[in-house]
């Protein structure tokens, strides 16, 4: 689904990602953690089209996305969520979940009178599509709320809906789980569970190791920009490069 081979980036003399090469297969959690400065974000954002590689290929479903804009990224199937939630604030959750789309007819302005009715079903499929990914995501009764007035653990679900607006083939989740409380966690937790039993893989950066332990596989770990292990969650915990780079000696 996803094929990372051999990407650097650097930023003037800073060598940010050096050499990474990794995979996501269709159907899979994969989880990818590290210390802080680690590399993971840079890396994120120059698979979602943000940063250009200096050097080496990504490729999403055998098509090389490497150097294409987040747009263009976006459209061959590969969707992100940031560290810090950015939805529209002064827009509903249902009108931050309707913007997804793109070629949206309403967006040209004379078919809002040349082709009005095209533009009113169009709009009635998506408004219908936005309210069942709101429900799935447990917003429901956010549904007609301001984004600015949301909790981080409703922001972080809004991330996830208007995510899935797009029907992705893969999503990349930055740090999903950083400042939500645990109950909404579980609720975070059974979404990736259920979106991924209908066929969505993701790509997840995380800190909170209970979350990438018990649900993602493989697990990558990363330092000082190079991918330093990439396996099962109950070998990371073994390896020394990972426990002397970022875990430490974990209870058992």
């Amino acid at each position: 689904m996803l094929e990372v081979e051999g990407v650097s980036k650097s930023f003037d003399t800073i060598r940010a990602v050096r050499d990474v090469s990794l995979r996501v297969d269709s159907g899979q959690i994969a989880g990818l953690i590290g210390p802080n400065g680690a590399g993971k974000t840079t890396l994120f954002n120059t698979v979602a089209g943000l940063h250009r590689p200096d050097q080496g290929a990504i490729r999403l479903d055998g098509r090389s996305i490497a150097g294409l804009e987040p747009h263009a990224v976006f459209k061959a199937g590969l969707t992100r969520t940031f560290q810090i939630p950015r939805p529209f604030p002064e827009m509903t959750v249902l009108e931050n979940v309707m913007l997804v789309p793109g070629d949206q007819a309403g967006e040209r302005f004379w078919n809002n009178w040349l082709a009005g009715g095209r533009v009113r079903a169009q709009e009635r499929r998506i408004r219908e599509q936005a309210r069942e990914l709101i429900a799935f995501c447990g917003l429901e009764q956010a549904i007609g709320d301001l984004a600015r007035t949301l909790s981080g653990g409703q922001l972080k679900l809004l991330e996830l809906a208007r995510a899935l607006m797009a029907d992705p083939k893969i999503v990349l989740l930055d740090e999903p789980a950083a400042g939500i409380n645990p109950a909404l966690m579980e609720v975070l937790v059974e979404k990736i569970l259920a979106l991924n039993a209908r066929g969505h893989a993701f790509l997840i950066i995380e800190h909170n190791m209970d979350l990438v332990m018990s649900i993602c596989e493989p697990l990558m770990v990363m330092a000082n920009g190079k991918l330093i292990f990439c396996g099962a969650a109950d070998a990371a915990r073994r390896d020394r490069c990972v426990i002397d780079a970022y875990l430490g000696d974990l209870p058992s």
